[in-house]
């Protein structure tokens, strides 16, 4: 089978060094990749964002089944324009992938389906968005409803902050994505990931996991696109998995079905575990980065054939296994990052990291050039490591962190910090 994957982040690379174990591979072409996926597959300099040279490539070069990785391209309908072109895909499509392109949507989507989630309101206009904020009490949460590479969320401690943020949103801070707001009471919890497949119809759970999105120790700062993960979270036991399925996962996608928007693809559900029990804090349409590189090295059984299941409607005949081990990931970054980074630093001590027992490193920010692998992104690389715990874990993704540098780099040193509490 030949597989298109389309993205260049370390989601995409841990995404193709699972598909690429596939007995049912016999090609796989990633548009455009970077320097970690050309090792695995072959890369084409193919913009994520051409979706009509993504389509005459995918068709020409006769390939049977492409993975759309990235929350951007199945917002604008990549899943459309290779179905369209006869390239079976996996999900959702356009409209269904208003899962993720509108935070709105879906707060109403739960009030009609019965799960569980923060009081709200959806404003257009700043002044009434403020006042609701007022009756809330802070802290409160001030979501852009579009995409926003995982920065449109503001919690704001005081008036003073809430008011600055509704400003910013509606002034263009996040493009269009602030054009509406969504304003929330906050939820006093601890958050985690859970991820699950359907094929419109039929839904199975993957995994659960845990994410870091502060930039510094001890989560401060600003928010991320997140800076490590691991999996599975204790937060997440297989009773509030099972929850998670029931009272989240399940209703969502019989909602989808009975506006006649069958939902095919990876559903990744955000939760706070609150006092009261879990609550929804955000669905996206994809799987997690960096929770992908956790998952990944967790997962026994073939991605392609899970992936494809999910495409074919036939998930209920599918059965996954999982390594009981703990999978951590370190996101290595570059200085300034989430702000203005530097760009082109030669990075070295990948090949000595990678030899590290049960260590894999996905490269996300990175371009080869020459003999020199170099940086060129936010989020460089995501130092990934397997153990029989998380303490064996965390010390393994750190001694491969430790043999790699470059000018500027830098990570969070505590990830995992949550799960070795307990």
């Amino acid at each position: 089978m030949r597989v298109l994957l389309v993205g260049s982040g370390g989601r995409e690379h841990a995404l193709a060094w699972a598909l690429a174990k596939s007995p049912l591979l016999t090609k796989l072409v990633c548009a455009p990749g970077n320097a970690g996926i050309a090792q695995v597959a072959e890369c084409v300099p193919i913009p994520a964002t051409d979706f009509a040279a993504l389509a005459a490539f995918a068709v020409e070069n006769r390939i049977d089944f492409a993975v759309i990785a990235a929350d951007a391209q199945l917002v604008a309908g990549l899943w459309d324009v290779l179905e369209a072109a006869g390239i079976r895909s996996l999900g959702p499509s356009k409209a269904a992938a208003v899962l993720e392109g509108s935070k709105g949507f879906v707060k109403d989507l739960c009030i009609e389906a019965g799960i569980p989630t923060a009081a709200y309101r959806r404003f257009t206009a700043p002044d009434a968005a403020k006042a609701f904020a007022e009756t809330l009490g802070y802290p409160v949460v001030i979501k852009a409803d579009g995409l926003a590479a995982g920065k449109g969320v503001i919690i704001a401690a005081d008036k003073v902050e809430a008011d600055k943020a509704i400003d910013f949103m509606f002034e263009g801070g996040f493009g269009d994505s602030g054009h509406e707001i969504v304003v929330e009471e906050f939820m006093d919890g601890e958050e985690a990931s859970f991820f699950a497949l359907s094929d419109g119809t039929h839904v199975i759970p993957l995994a659960g996991a845990q994410d870091h999105k502060r930039v510094g120790d001890g989560d401060v700062g600003p928010n991320t696109g997140g800076m490590g993960a691991y999996s599975p979270a204790p937060v997440l036991p297989p009773s509030l998995e099972q929850v998670a399925m029931e009272q989240f996962i399940k209703p969502t996608v019989a909602a989808f079905a009975a506006k006649g928007l069958p939902y095919m693809g990876v559903l990744y559900l955000g939760l706070m575990i609150t006092k009261a029990g879990p609550k929804l804090v955000e669905y996206n349409a994809r799987f997690g980065d960096p929770e992908c590189q956790v998952l990944m090295p967790r997962l026994k059984s073939d991605l392609l054939a899970a992936l494809l299941a999910a495409r074919n409607g036939t998930l209920d005949k599918l059965n996954l296994e999982w390594r009981e081990d703990v999978a951590l990931t370190v996101v290595m970054a570059s200085k300034g990052y989430p702000g203005s980074y530097g760009k082109g630093h030669v990075i070295t001590g990948l090949d000595a990291a990678a030899k590290l027992p049960g260590v894999t490193v996905f490269h996300a920010g990175t371009e080869k050039r020459g003999n020199d692998i170099v940086a060129i992104g936010g989020r460089v690389l995501n130092v990934t490591a397997l153990g029989k715990d998380v303490v064996q874990a965390q010390a393994r993704a750190y001694a491969a962190v430790d043999l790699i540098h470059w000018e500027g780099a830098f990570c969070r040193r505590d990830i995992g910090w949550r799960a070795l509490q307990r």
